[in-house]
């Protein structure tokens, strides 16, 4: 099926609106437009109980945090959410409304974190980051009113990705113990040849194939097919996928990512995993950042509150 037509008259206004492509943008525009773009959407009307910054310890110095709460009272589950944004750009500040529609709906705590961003700190700063941000939660979950047997790693595009390869670091180390993973339209497969699906929709809409390169080259070293094939890279070449916690995964049909999200759900599957796999016809890459503007956005939404809950109950 096409764009549904409330999906298309948004890119259209994209378009007349005259937004760049991303890779047509330097590093520090394309930081700056995005997170003014999603900072002026429709704001959440959402409740809180709080929303504090905080910044936990690293070798490098610190990875900021926001932690959202929700109203009530604790112990509740958690959601680690890894932003997305080719490991390039995204920031808290761009996804503050996401993460009080998820907080807030879920009934969960969610810790957003503020991992490294390349070209500054290529890989594998970011997945670094991120597993260290699992591990302070999972440690200092009593004091963030959460529960440490109740968490969820999870996020979208570069963040999905990010999120998957923190599951298997988790699985390897032998904790922090995970009761799922959230994975939304990830990245999952940085080498070999393309799924048809970044042949399809290469031209996009919203994000292209010349997009991910672009994202691709200021994270990983050009043409380091090393660190391409690398499963903290491109977690597709992980070599078991067994004993991984259950997974949604979200999936667009116009999205280029949309055969790698899907075949990583088959693989986390066959591997004897539990996994709901939905792909959203219609829609477009990056459509979760826009809850409170498009309807197929709160279709997405409403799957990852009810799974969320049912995980952390």
């Amino acid at each position: 099926m096409p764009l549904t037509p409330e999906n298309l008259e948004f890119v259209q206004s994209m378009a007349e609106a005259g937004a760049k492509p991303f890779h047509a943008m330097s590093v520090a525009e394309c930081r700056t437009t995005f997170d003014n773009w999603l900072s002026h959407l429709p704001p959440s009307e959402q409740e809180m109980g709080s929303i504090s910054d905080r910044a936990l310890p690293a070798a490098h110095g610190a990875i900021p945090v926001r932690v959202y709460t929700p109203e009530g009272f604790g112990p509740f589950g958690m959601l680690v959410y890894l932003h997305g944004g080719g490991w390039v750009i995204g920031s808290l500040d761009a996804y503050d409304n996401l993460c009080v529609e998820l907080a807030a709906r879920a009934g969960v705590v969610v810790v957003s974190v503020d991992y490294r961003l390349a070209p500054e700190a290529k890989f594998p700063a970011a997945p670094d980051d991120c597993f260290a941000a699992l591990q302070w939660v999972a440690e200092r979950a009593a004091s963030l009113s959460g529960d440490p047997n109740r968490i969820v790693i999870g996020g979208d595009s570069a963040g999905g990705n990010l999120a998957a390869v923190t599951a298997l670091r988790a699985r390897d180390a032998g904790g922090p113990a995970l009761c799922g993973q959230l994975l939304i339209y990830p990245v999952t497969k940085n080498a070999g040849d393309p799924l048809p699906s970044r042949i399809e929709n290469a031209e996009g809409p919203l994000l292209t194939q010349q997009d991910i390169d672009w994202f691709l080259d200021h994270y990983i070293y050009t043409g380091n097919e090393t660190d391409a094939l690398n499963p903290d890279c491109s977690p597709l070449f992980a070599e078991s996928f067994a004993g991984l916690p259950p997974a949604l995964v979200q999936t667009a049909e116009f999205d280029p990512l949309r055969d790698e999200g899907e075949a990583y759900a088959k693989a986390l599957e066959e591997a004897g995993n539990e996994v709901k796999a939905t792909r959203y016809d219609g829609a477009f890459h990056g459509m979760l950042c826009f809850p409170t503007l498009l309807k197929q956005s709160e279709e997405m939404m409403t799957e990852i509150v009810h799974w969320l809950r049912r995980r952390v109950q």
